[in-house]
């Protein structure tokens, strides 16, 4: 081969390898060519590189989290993401406060990642670009940098760029042998282990763009004389000393770099090696936040209701919003918006097809996803630690803030000032690498966790607020009693004695470690028995090892005193006190110091940390909680939660106790503390369909063989949905009230299929003042041939008319063991009572029938009495109709009474005075009748308690027509 043919191979070798086509040759003088090339398009092996990688990123990188899975599966990053607002700044402002780029005379331009690369003029543009991303702790770098993958595998944005290629710094730093940068890649993209781009030849690099997400998490080194200088994308070199170059310009210098760092890693990176400086800001205004919100609440289902729920929701958070409130403060950061919206998907979407969350349970995935993350601690081989106990952030955070959140519970406080943040956040440091920890915690995570206070106390002095300095207070309020929760559980609360005893057991543990291992040597050639004295060494440890219990068993008995304070027990249950929180309060409210807010989330969380899920998160997150910690927390608990329960507890401590059970996840204690209870009672309580699915969990736990006497759901605002939830504690139940619940004849159907399940047995049902109606009655009236267990059926106030009477007079004798009935307050008329009492003559149980308030006729009511007495078979029926029996004073008029005065003020006042006015027209007559005097006496007392039933109706009557005149017109 000649040299001109030889110049000519090469010539078109480097053509090749640059991408560029040869089209023609032409041959001059002597032994000159010119050789013309056009671009070429992509060999079809590097079109399928690219295109693999597209996908497997588009893969990659739309995988949910864990975590994101509790909203049901059915959200994409592209529906749930909302634009974070992201700032240019110029290097010199960089560090500077983001207070002073948000002042409301300044104009925020939002950038976007397509602006972010827009060539620079200062910029020379043969040089790729270096773009430094950076904001504090939850602003959201993560959720932009994930949208970025996916729109550029979408071809959506950065279409400059042919090639991205993502990493991670926290995969860079975990790497301990030497690669290239072409290995680096290969190793986590096997397709584009020899890209052409990545060759470094021709400028091919203009077109990719690396992207190294986490800085913080690498320790880099721009000095020379640290790290050498490299070029070649085939050289090893350590992951850091590759990125360096690579931001250096010296290794592909055509590249474009975006890197995203915290705060505190801002200046590792040399500004003459940054092109542009931008910050991510997270959500300055209610209307990103309120964005968000819809983006994530508006499209669990396509339920109309439930839509129509979560669009009120999101109008009461935006209003809220708008209030400037502590909660205003928090969303400033997505991570809280996060935080808002997955305690309310919990609070008003869980249902039993749902995995179990609790609200514990969140707050540990909420850290977990702004501290941990899907690569948290990945070491050298699968045994690996997750991580250190003096390397853990979270256990660090539990030290500092988890000791400012305990001491502010346990003095029950909210807000705090600087100094106290210097005293229990600063603590006694000294060296420099605790201050440099001390420096870094303070720049990236404090402001996370604390903000400063927007809502004063009402009750402050004009004096006081002149000269009060900057108070702090959790951003979220629930994260104060979580952290506190999470410093008992986890020891951290140890007195000075605790903490000496247990140093001074490790160091006599090891002395009589060394003196044995002696000893053992020593005795192989001269046993002296002497020696056995200092066998006692390993007495301490035991002592400790007992003391160490003891503090255990103190946890549990913290918790079951917290669970049942007597300044808390007439205060709203936890779970609407954390929706109130989160929406607002609207309407007038009594004026009262944030301060004076009690703490009953508190025990909750400590309930919940002892979950196994939970402590498996924050083992990942380096805070270990042992197996042995839980057992001796719960057997303290379980003795103290029985004494406690072993007291009348209010409906509201209740409601606390079921939600710790539920945060437990323990059903073997779940099952030995409810079988100490024989009745729950949550009368007034405002059920929604989360607390209807914490009790039947709760119940579920217990053996078949247990049940409940009484379970009272009166006034809980129950739906038929909430019903079908409540099924499996039903099952448990023998007494079951549901009256002043609103519930219509599909609830019957339900109630119905309870009444016919063999698992049940329902002795006596309560449905007063629901409206039933006929048809339920009916619905109910199928269940009588096959269920006898029911005794007690009331449906008085429901709406009964004279044709449910009829029917319920005729399947009476399909079921054999009733024994009362109560129908007062409907709209029966004497024909149908009349049939209803015959019925009840003819069954064999039956000895009961409730009637009264009903529109019957004196005649009537003579009829009812002659038919209920005895009949052939001996047997007599207490009719209760009416105060009176003919002329004699009714031996059941004190249950009559009784029964009106308790539900007078939500029947219809009319009627009821209307009733007792004919009470009163029937005891004077009767009371005439009389021949006898003290007969008359007791007529009279009888009167006379319906006359004070009567005033007090009018009286009622008169406030509520004052109040009404004494309105405001409306708007």
């Amino acid at each position: 081969m000649g040299p001109m043919q030889r110049r000519l191979t090469q010539l078109l070798g480097h053509c090749r390898r640059t991408s560029w086509t040869p089209s023609c040759v032409c041959a001059t003088s002597g032994t000159s060519f010119k050789i013309y090339c056009t671009s070429a398009a992509p060999q079809p092996a590097e079109l399928d590189a690219l295109e693999i990688h597209k996908q497997r990123l588009l893969m990659w990188f739309s995988h949910l989290p864990q975590e994101e899975k509790q909203f049901g599966g059915s959200f994409s990053p592209e529906t749930m993401h909302v634009d974070p607002l992201i700032l240019e700044r110029k290097p010199e402002d960089r560090a500077g406060l983001l207070s002073s780029a948000l002042r409301p005379d300044s104009q925020l331009f939002s950038k976007n990642m397509e602006q972010l690369f827009d060539p620079s003029p200062s910029w020379d543009s043969s040089r790729g670009l270096n773009v430094l991303l950076y904001g504090a702790v939850g602003t959201g770098k993560s959720t932009v940098v994930r949208k970025l993958v996916q729109d550029w595998c979408r071809g959506r944005t950065l279409g400059q760029f042919r090639l991205l290629v993502p990493f991670s710094c926290e995969d860079l730093s975990q790497l301990s042998k030497v690669s290239s940068l072409r290995d680096l890649v290969g190793r986590k993209y096997l397709h584009l282990r020899r890209h052409p781009l990545l060759s470094g030849e021709g400028g091919c690099a203009r077109d990719v763009l690396f992207l190294f997400n986490g800085l913080e998490k690498m320790k880099l080194d721009f000095r020379i004389g640290s790290t050498e200088l490299c070029s070649d994308p085939n050289e090893p070199l350590p992951p850091g000393v590759v990125v360096v170059n690579l931001l250096r310009k010296y290794l592909l210098p055509e590249a474009s770099v975006l890197v995203t760092t915290r705060l505190s890693a801002l200046d590792r990176v040399p500004q003459k090696y940054i092109s542009r400086y931008a910050q991510i800001c997270g959500f300055i205004d209610p209307d990103r936040q309120r964005a968000y919100f819809a983006s994530r609440l508006l499209q669990q289902t396509g339920d109309a209701p439930q839509k129509e729920a979560a669009q009120a929701l999101v109008e009461l958070l935006y209003l809220n919003l708008q209030r400037e409130t502590q909660l205003a403060a928090a969303c400033f950061l997505p991570s809280y918006c996060w935080l808002t919206c997955a305690t309310l998907h919990f609070l008003h979407f869980t249902n039993a097809n749902a995995p179990i969350r609790t609200l514990t349970g969140i707050y540990t995935s909420f850290l977990r996803l702004n501290f941990g993350g899907e690569v948290l601690g990945m070491g050298s081989g699968a045994g690996t630690p997750i991580q250190e106990h003096h390397n853990s952030l979270m256990l660090y955070v539990v030290r500092t803030v988890g000791k400012l959140a305990f001491d502010g519970v346990t003095n029950k406080r909210m807000s705090f000032s600087e100094k106290e943040l210097e005293q229990w956040i600063g603590g006694k440091t000294k060296t420099d690498e605790e201050l440099r920890q001390l420096a870094m915690f303070r720049t990236d995570v404090l402001d996370f966790f604390l903000a400063p206070c927007v809502e004063r106390s009402t009750v402050v002095s004009a004096e006081t607020s002149e000269h009060e300095e900057q108070r702090y207070v959790f951003a979220a309020p629930a994260m104060q009693e979580y952290l506190a929760a999470l410093y008992v559980v986890l020891g951290e609360n140890k007195t000075a004695l605790e903490k000496l005893t247990k140093q001074v057991s490790t160091a006599i543990g090891q002395a009589s470690e060394d003196v044995n291992a002696l000893l053992t040597i020593i005795s192989k050639f001269i046993p002296l028995r002497i020696f056995t004295i200092f066998n006692l060494l390993k007495l301490f440890p035991k002592l400790f090892e007992k003391f160490s219990l003891q503090n255990k068993g103190r946890i549990g008995r913290t918790l079951a005193t917290e669970m049942f304070r007597d300044e808390d027990s007439n205060n709203e249950d936890v779970l609407d006190q954390v929706e109130q929180n989160l929406l607002g309060v609207h309407g007038p409210q009594a004026p009262q110091s944030t301060e004076q807010q009690p703490f009953e989330l508190y025990p909750i969380f400590m309930g919940g940390l002892l979950n196994y899920g939970n402590r498996v998160l924050l083992q990942q997150l380096g805070c270990t909680i042992h197996n042995d910690t839980v057992a001796q927390i719960t057997k303290a608990l379980r003795k103290y939660l029985v004494r406690e329960l072993s007291k009348p507890q209010p409906p509201e401590e209740v409601v606390d106790l079921l939600i710790l059970l539920y945060e437990f996840q323990n059903p073997r204690l779940t099952a030995e503390v409810l079988s100490t209870i024989r009745s729950i009672r949550l009368c007034n309580i405002r059920m929604t369909p989360l607390k209807c699915y914490v009790l039947s969990s709760v119940l579920s736990c217990t053996p078949s063989s247990y049940h409940l006497e009484v379970l009272d759901l009166s006034s809980c605002l129950l739906t038929p949905d909430m019903l079908r939830i409540l099924q499996p504690a039903f099952r448990h139940t023998h007494h079951l009230n549901l009256q002043f619940n609103s519930l219509g004849p599909e609830s019957c159907l339900l109630l119905r299929d309870l009444l016919l399940d063999p698992k049940s047995c329902i002795k006596s049902l309560q449905l007063c003042d629901n409206p039933i109606l006929d048809a339920g009655a009916l619905s109910l009236l199928e269940a009588l041939p096959e269920n006898q267990s029911l005794r007690h059926l009331t449906l008085m106030h429901t709406g009964l008319a004279d044709g449910g009477a009829v029917e319920l007079a005729q399947a009476l004798h399909s079921h054999s063991g009733l024994e009362e009935l109560n129908v007062a307050y409907n709209n029966i008329g004497d024909n149908a009572a009349l049939s209803l009492v015959d019925a009840c003559r003819e069954h064999p149980t039956v000895h009961t029938l409730h009637l009264y308030l009903n529109p019957l006729s004196d005649v009537g009511k003579q009829s009812l009495y002659v038919r209920g007495d005895k009949s052939k078979t001996g047997r007599k029926v207490r009719v209760l109709a009416s105060v009176t029996e003919g002329s004699d004073l009714s031996e059941d008029w004190h249950p009559i009474l009784s029964v009106i005065r308790e539900n007078a003020k939500s029947w219809d006042r009319e009627r009821v005075k209307q009733q007792l006015r004919v009470f009163l027209r029937d005891l004077e007559w009767g009371r005439q009748q009389q021949p006898k005097f003290w007969k008359r006496l007791h007529f009279r007392r009888v009167e006379r308690g319906i006359r004070e039933t009567l005033k007090q109706l009018e009286k009622r009557d008169v406030i509520h027509a004052c109040d009404v005149r004494n309105q405001p017109p409306p708007k």
